[in-house]
């Protein structure tokens, strides 16, 4: 998998189409990445039993807002140094942008 955490990358199909972000976390055995608001989900989350007693006997749960996973093939890595979204190549081991030829 050629994009990793904490490069910044552009969503190019989807529900949020054109929005930047960074990555949070990669997962290369699933192909998918976690992006910094990008495919945000909310989850209602009932509340604990220790937090019930803690605010006496008051229920109250939350609604979870949470980044998941997307597959890499909806995204574009966008190069630090020419700024451009970018398909990224390999040169001697190591991710280089195939617009400016230089090292991601």
């Amino acid at each position: 998998m050629k994009i990793k955490k904490g490069d910044t990358i552009l969503v190019i199909t989807g529900k949020d189409r054109g929005k930047k972000g960074k990555v949070l976390r990669a997962l290369p055995k699933e192909n998918k990445i976690s992006v910094d608001g990008v495919n945000l989900l909310k989850k209602h989350v009932s509340p604990q039993k220790q937090k019930q007693e803690q605010q006496r006997g008051k229920k109250t749960g939350q609604i979870v807002e949470f980044p998941a996973p997307i597959s890499v093939s909806n995204v574009k890595l966008i190069c630090p140094a020419c700024e451009k979204s970018t398909r990224v190549g390999k040169k001697e081991g190591k991710r280089v942008c195939k617009k400016c030829n230089k090292e991601v």
